[in-house]
């Protein structure tokens, strides 16, 4: 089964309008919907914000409902100023950045301690433009935090769920993907003022793009 993995509800609001024969139950505290999403058997996990809260979802789609394909949905925040707010972009791989043993280990930060490489790979599949992301729980206009992702990280987009994920089925061995749909730019005001002005027009575009990224899907 196809799951998706999404943070809030708002965000997954678009996606259960589209599903058909649709029900609902509490799982662990999570919201969890299953149906049919364009003639495909789905589910979606209400997880909650941040990275614990992504990696129980995960885990609870894995476990619960016998996910074979993770999806990642949401919005996100821009770092690179060529992307656009309101445009939908796959992830290529993924980082945690508030993830640090490089005092420890004397590996580049966002390694995982099992890991030899900071980044995780998600799969793609070739829909959309492909970017890496930065997975850290803030949120905030630190000119710290944009320091460490765009100079030392290179990542392209930062959120606070896509990185968790994958390092859950990075070790379940199921595909993980994700999209992500631009809120805000970092350099272009406030992060929250951008983000609260934009949320109708990145749920336009999930719109108007679900059925094209549901059709990548292996489900």
């Amino acid at each position: 089964m196809i799951c998706f993995v999404i943070a809030m509800d708002k965000e997954a609001q678009p996606v259960i309008a589209a599903m058909k024969d649709v029900k609902e139950q509490k799982i662990c505290g999570k919201r969890v919907i299953c149906g049919a999403l364009y003639g495909k058997e789905a589910a979606i996990v209400v997880c909650g914000v941040g990275k614990v809260n992504a990696a129980c979802g995960a885990q609870l789609a894995i476990d619960k409902l016998n996910a074979t394909e993770i999806i990642n949905l949401g919005v996100a925040g821009g770092l690179d100023s060529g992307l656009s707010v309101g445009e939908i972009y796959e992830i290529s791989a993924a980082v945690q950045y508030d993830f640090d043993l490089t005092q420890l280990n004397g590996t580049q930060i966002g390694t995982l301690d099992e890991c030899k490489e900071n980044y995780l790979p998600l799969d793609i599949c070739g829909v959309y433009p492909a970017k890496r992301l930065a997975t850290g729980d803030r949120f905030n206009d630190s000119k710290a935090d944009f320091k460490l992702l765009t100079e030392v990280l290179k990542a392209d987009i930062r959120d606070m769920e896509c990185g968790a994920v994958a390092q859950v089925c990075m070790h379940a061995k199921i595909p993980c993907r994700s999209f992500k749909i631009i809120s805000d730019l970092a350099g272009s005001g406030s992060t929250t003022e951008q983000y609260l002005n934009n949320l109708s027009l990145c749920f336009k575009t999930l719109e108007r793009e679900l059925e094209k990224i549901a059709e990548a899907m292996h489900g």
